[in-house]
């Protein structure tokens, strides 16, 4: 019989005999006893918010909650009952339910709905995530949505926990490090708008290429002002696409047509940029995920931005919701077309971070690597290229304008078959009003 602490407000068995949830109030702190072991991640596993934002938390702390339980289940099985308890803060509260619900769904193979079940007993009600807006937002996403984002996801090999490297995802997490997000392993690529030259928090676009070089991203998606050249990109032999349209909106029809067309035509990874990285770039990708993996919207939305906190903001997620089942269409009439099988979707050999992919991907440059280095250069010539400025070829590519020949070409490209649609922390939080004032 577990003994009860009379600073618990709530607790649900979520494991029969072994395993519990529970809510106390802010800033109580449970010590163990001699039958039951309490912990708590509130103060380790941390949403790092840009306003008004408060979850879920991202997939390293995904993979770190379920590491820690999984220990813990080891080390206390059959001695202790295990508790997870949390502040009964709304915030703190909904993101804990939603790390011990991705456990049960990753961990336990419950359903979400199973997953979900024991934590909203005796009438508990979450709080629904929000977007990165000021204030109380209209646009939620709710703890159900999240569980069934992140099960799509692992249906789908977007990740294995079983071969995830979090300190790679925490190192390109960071604005330091040039605030990069996976979304689709081999695919999507999502990050902060670059500058031509190093300030405040933004990075030049040469930060890129080693990075980009290594993991196969051939493509940059510019949507956000031209902030650096893009031929600096062409220079280095990656395509360049400007895809612009303002902040805080939705993208236009012929936006959307070109920027599927872009991805379904790539034959490598493809990196996305807008101002922040966030609303305006989650907002086309969020469109892939519908149509190629036959997501719904508030799955596509709460994976983004469990891979990258932030993602779709506003009327942006509206948007999204109303063209879900039109999405959904285009991509079965793409699979029957190109696979005659409509539940066909894209394979992945590797996870996000995988480690396999890198050992691999190093062994067969090892392996590739020249036995003879090539001849060394004059010592003359070596002056002259160290000391002249580097030369950029005239122009990027720009999706302002096309011929009527094009749009034909793209339009056949997506299946568009139906009628148009009608026209992180308080430091990255910077990055959404520096320049414009408005979120992006």
């Amino acid at each position: 019989m577990m003994t009860r602490n009379s600073d618990v407000l709530y607790m649900t068995e979520y494991i029969n005999n072994i395993l519990y949830f529970a809510t106390v109030q802010p800033g109580k702190i449970l010590n163990s006893t001699a039958d039951t072991y309490y912990f708590c991640i509130d103060t380790e596993l941390v949403y790092e918010n840009y306003y008004s934002d408060f979850g879920p938390l991202n997939l390293s702390c995904v993979y770190k909650y379920c590491k820690l339980l999984n220990g813990k289940m080891n080390q206390y099985l059959n001695k202790k009952k295990i508790v997870h308890y949390t502040s009964n803060d709304p915030k703190k509260k909904a993101n804990s339910a939603f790390l011990l619900g991705c456990y049960g769904v990753l961990h336990l193979r419950l359903t979400p709905k199973d997953a979900l079940r024991p934590l909203i007993r005796n009438g508990q009600t979450f709080r629904s995530f929000q977007d990165a807006n000021y204030g109380d937002s209209e646009y939620t996403i709710s703890l159900l949505d999240c569980l069934q984002g992140i099960q799509k996801a692992e249906d789908l090999r977007f990740f294995d926990f079983e071969d995830f490297d979090f300190l790679e995802y925490d190192r390109l997490n960071q604005v330091q490090n040039g605030d990069l997000n996976w979304i689709i392993p081999g695919k999507f690529l999502a990050f902060i708008g670059p500058v031509d030259n190093c300030v405040s928090l933004y990075h030049p676009p040469e930060m890129y290429f080693n990075y980009f070089r290594e993991n196969n991203v051939n493509i940059v998606i510019r949507l956000n002002e031209r902030w650096y050249d893009g031929n600096v990109f062409h220079k280095v032999g990656i395509e360049h696409y400007d895809l612009y349209f303002p902040d805080g909106s939705c993208p236009p029809r012929h936006i959307l047509f070109k920027f599927l067309q872009i991805s379904e035509d790539a034959s490598a990874a493809i990196a996305v940029h807008c101002k922040a990285g966030l609303g305006r770039t989650g907002s086309l990708i969020g469109c892939y995920l519908i149509k190629h993996y036959r997501m719904t919207a508030h799955e596509a939305i709460s994976w983004m931005r469990i891979c990258r906190p932030g993602s779709v903001i506003g009327c942006q997620q509206a948007w999204l919701e109303q063209l879900e089942a039109w999405l959904i269409k285009q991509g079965n009439l793409y699979r029957k077309r190109k696979f005659q099988d409509i539940n066909r979707f894209p394979t992945h050999q590797y996870g996000l971070y995988s480690i396999s992919e890198k050992s691999n991907r190093r062994r067969s440059l090892l392996f590739h690597k020249s036995h003879s280095p090539p001849p060394p250069m004059p010592r003359q010539l070596r002056r002259q290229l160290d000391t002249s400025p580097p030369v950029r070829i005239q122009a990027s590519r720009v999706r302002d304008e096309h011929s009527v020949e094009d749009e034909e070409t793209f339009i056949n490209s997506c299946d568009l078959t139906t009628p148009a649609i009608s026209s992180m922390t308080q430091i990255k939080a910077r990055i959404l009003t520096e320049r414009s004032g408005c979120t992006d």
